[in-house]
């Protein structure tokens, strides 16, 4: 509802002594004619000494307010900037009040705020309750985040000293995809309140792809691409991991997080942060030093290279996503990576069969393969996707980022117990420097503006904490001249 006008002569032959009355007397204006003084309103200064008077006389408004029916946001606005003929902070306006109100509407007053704050208390616990158990859920995602990702690359190192297969290896983990949507089904069916069937689920999913749901085009122009950068990036890493050491490989890969950042800055114009900037250049130097530390051998910098190019790969991945289908819901995302596994099955296969009798990737019998090895790293593999998938639905994403990083650490103490790795000073700056510049992508986009605010309560809390010690009689009289004459610093441009 708007304010209605009427005739201004009314409004300008009968001075207004009470605040915010609805009455016929009452000439409100439209926010047009004051657009100097709203202007003025975020140069206003309030004194120290009439804060607690204006809490005191804002929350008496509110309740008149609230009983005449006033909720309009012209009409606040109106109230504040004084066109009702309301001061707070004047003496003659708390006496008529307290002459109006009567014993009985001020304890119904008193009890509506005891109900306020009550309500206020439940609302304030409920709150904290959800974010206590969403931080919770967080600490046992990260963790299994951590223990999947470590687990499946100390996995996979154990199992090339029996079967040397990378490329075999990422095609068996690669079938597991198909689980996907079957296991998010699962979930709906135990979640949802509404349960539709395995094919009007699927129906609804496959929205996503367009009107026309899946069809032979989409599958080959949406979803092949991502198959083949899929396979891609788990093949390059685990072909690293025959070159170097686990340690390294798992830190270089968290370079991937400023990969993704530059290329969502060239191709998707996101917006330009120096702090991300800093942190890719970080990443770089890490990689130069991760390289640096073994005397550039011709062994490591060809495990180096494919771990940056496996990052490289899974940031590619991961921009094109966006750019070409953008953001998935979680059921959508399930068919999705389950629609790779189906291009696995039907289109990769046939490399590892080349590979067997090129005798690339050769095993005499399917007795010499460690089937227990294979089918741990694919367990893990695929839970280590499907917390990295979904787990946003439980905890934030940031802490889920954390557990890649802190399966540095667990590979680290991993390796030097099982091999001979030398963690010189170069190493280990080169783990700090890669490590901080993932931190720093971690931090959200407004971070600087979080800071500022941060910085400008500590301020206003150490202005308030400094004891009031220089005379009740000054400080009397200086707030009683105060409240007489308005401050020139107010209306400061």
């Amino acid at each position: 509802m708007g304010i209605r006008e009427f005739p201004k002569s009314t409004a300008r032959s009968k001075p207004i002594t009470i605040g915010m009355r609805r009455s016929p007397d009452v000439s409100p204006r439209r926010l047009s004619d004051i657009s100097p003084q709203l202007r003025q309103l975020k140069y206003l200064v309030v004194d120290e000494a009439i804060k607690e008077d204006l809490k005191w006389s804002r929350s008496v408004e509110d309740l008149n307010s609230a009983s005449v029916g006033l909720t309009s946001i012209e009409e606040r606005i109106l109230r504040i900037t004084g066109y009702y003929g309301y001061q707070p902070w004047a003496a003659s306006y708390k006496r008529d009040e307290c002459s109006r109100e009567s014993p009985a509407p001020a304890e119904a007053q008193m009890q509506a705020g005891v109900e306020g704050s009550g309500r206020g208390n439940c609302c304030c616990w409920k709150c904290s309750v959800t974010q206590l158990k969403k931080f919770f859920w967080g600490v046992a995602v990260v963790l299994g985040v951590c223990s999947s990702w470590s687990g499946s690359t100390q996995l996979a190192k154990l199992t090339f000293k029996k079967f040397d297969a990378p490329f075999t290896l990422t095609w068996f983990a690669t079938n597991w995809n198909f689980l996907f949507f079957p296991l998010y089904y699962i979930g709906h069916v135990f979640k949802s309140a509404e349960k539709q069937s395995p094919k009007q689920r699927y129906r609804e999913c496959c929205r996503f792809f367009g009107d026309n749901g899946l069809t032979m085009k989409v599958f080959f122009t949406k979803a092949a691409p991502f198959g083949v950068l899929w396979t891609l990036t788990n093949y390059l890493y685990l072909h690293a991991i025959k070159k170097i050491n686990t340690t390294d490989v798992s830190v270089l890969f968290c370079c991937n997080k400023a990969f993704v950042f530059l290329l969502s800055w060239i191709v998707l114009r996101d917006r330009f942060m120096g702090v991300r900037i800093v942190a890719a250049i970080l990443a770089i130097a890490g990689i130069v030093m991760m390289t640096y530390a073994d005397g550039f051998h011709s062994h490591s910098v060809i495990g180096i290279a494919l771990v940056v190019g496996s990052a490289s790969m899974s940031a590619l991945y991961k921009v094109l996503f966006k750019l070409l289908l953008g953001s998935a819901k979680f059921g959508e995302a399930a068919l999705f990576l389950s629609v790779l596994g189906v291009f696995n099955v039907l289109f990769v296969t046939c490399i590892p069969v080349i590979l067997y009798f090129t005798k690339v990737e050769y095993w005499s019998s399917l007795d010499v393969i460690p089937w227990g090895n294979l089918c741990g790293f694919s367990i893990l593999l695929l839970t280590f996707n499907i917390l990295l998938n979904f787990g946003i639905a439980i905890t934030y994403p940031t802490l889920i980022s954390l557990g890649i990083v802190l399966s540095v650490p667990v590979n680290a103490i991993i390796d030097h117990y099982t091999s001979e790795i030398a963690f010189n000073s170069v190493r280990v700056i080169a783990i700090i420097i890669i490590g901080l510049g993932f931190l720093l992508l971690l931090l959200p986009e407004e971070w600087d503006v979080w800071l500022m605010k941060l910085l400008t309560r500590l301020k206003v809390r150490k202005k308030e904490e400094i004891p009031e010690g220089n005379g009740d009689i000054g400080s009397g009289l200086q707030s009683k001249s105060r409240r007489t004459r308005p401050s020139m610093s107010s209306f400061a441009h």
